[in-house]
């Protein structure tokens, strides 16, 4: 559980691809690819191009962006399946102050990374602005890894933040991790994650309320934010069948279908419980144990009719909902900034989180 080497968490690809451009790949045929994402071959073997620069930080480290010093520090959350996670806090806070965002990065549960420069940027302003400590899970991806290895790796991830608290609560002996402990509150933790990520947040939440980790204390999780959440169903809705979507996409009907291919159990349908929560075979929604929501909803996202479906069952369920929709932008727009609308959004989405962890 202590601390990693920056470069440690993510392998390149890059000699693989370099060998594949001169013929020198021996692994048959491309059978699933997203381009400039994921190419995976017959055999197995999968090769993610560097789209995005991975960022290395330290407990000194700035996010570029964010207001004020804003610390991060990488560490190891279970060294046997080799999930990580990078921890962010405000420096000029006080002790026990700090809600606890617990989030997780998007990219159809296949691409990604907490180390993407992307996410980086991203948190260190959610954690500057919202006035929270935030963990961000460096989760294993499939194809390598199918569902529910990502949701099993959410549940290691509260884990382990339980343990801190509970180090926290015994006043343990100092270690490079007390500093960010003695900040958090974690009594207000949070489940975030945007597109595949907020997915994560929504199973995650369930499972805790079900007691797939038991007695929580001295953890308490008062919402989860979920930032366009990535579900599907084989029924299109309107916004899929409809929205044209420009070059710079984040996500189209024909990705997110790949997606879905490779992160789903083997023969599944995106009708499956873990792609569709309000398919015939899914759990009904009024028996899930879910915590406050917040659903941020883009507006020229092909999600945008299927996360509005989601908030009108969940509020006829009895569950406790909010959602935002924010105009003229598409999908993870607040990470890729692909559109001239992207920042102004971005700021409407961080003081949106922050009004909502106030409240709770």
């Amino acid at each position: 559980m202590g601390a990693l080497h920056v470069g440690e968490p993510r392998v390149t690809f890059q000699p693989q691809l370099q060998a594949a451009a001169k013929g020198g790949n021996s692994h048959g045929a491309v059978v699933e690819e997203i381009h400039g994402l994921i190419r995976v071959y017959k055999d197995g073997h999968v090769e993610r191009p560097p789209a995005i620069p991975d960022v290395p930080c330290t407990w000194g480290g700035t996010a570029p962006g964010s207001p004020g010093g804003v610390a991060a520090r990488d560490v190891a959350v279970d060294r046997a399946t080799g999930v990580w996670a990078r921890l962010y806090a405000p420096t000029a806070t006080s002790a026990g102050s700090l809600p606890v965002v617990v989030y997780f990065h998007g990219g159809g549960f296949c691409v990604g990374s907490a180390a993407w420069s992307c996410y980086h940027e991203f948190l260190g302003q959610l954690a500057a602005r919202a006035g929270c400590a935030v963990m961000s899970v460096d989760y294993r991806l499939a194809p390598e890894h199918r569902l529910p290895a990502a949701f099993d790796d959410g549940l290691a991830a509260v884990r382990w933040l339980r343990h801190q608290a509970q180090a926290a609560a015994s006043r343990a002996a100092n270690d490079d991790l007390s500093w960010w402990r003695a900040r958090c509150a974690f009594d207000r933790v949070f489940l975030a994650g945007d597109s595949a990520g907020a997915n994560i947040a929504f199973h995650v939440a369930a499972r805790l309320g079900q007691g797939h980790l038991g007695a929580l204390s001295p953890l308490a999780v008062r919402g989860a934010v979920l930032i366009q959440p990535f579900f599907g169903g084989e029924a299109r809705t309107v916004s899929e069948k409809t929205l044209p979507q420009p070059p710079r996409s984040a996500l189209t009907l024909a990705t997110s279908d790949c997606y879905w291919r490779l992160a789903l159990p083997a023969g599944a349908t995106r009708d499956h419980p873990w792609c569709n929560p309000l398919s015939r075979g899914a759990p009904r929604l009024e028996t899930l144990p879910l915590p406050p929501l917040l659903v941020c909803v883009s507006e020229t996202d092909i999600l945008r009719d299927r996360n509005l479906e989601l908030c009108r069952a969940m509020r006829k369920a009895g569950k406790s909902v909010e959602q935002a929709v924010y105009g003229g932008v598409g999908h993870a727009f607040q990470v890729l900034h692909n559109c001239h609308l992207s920042q102004p959004r971005t700021q409407e989405m961080l003081a949106h989180i922050k009004a909502f962890v106030a409240a709770r």
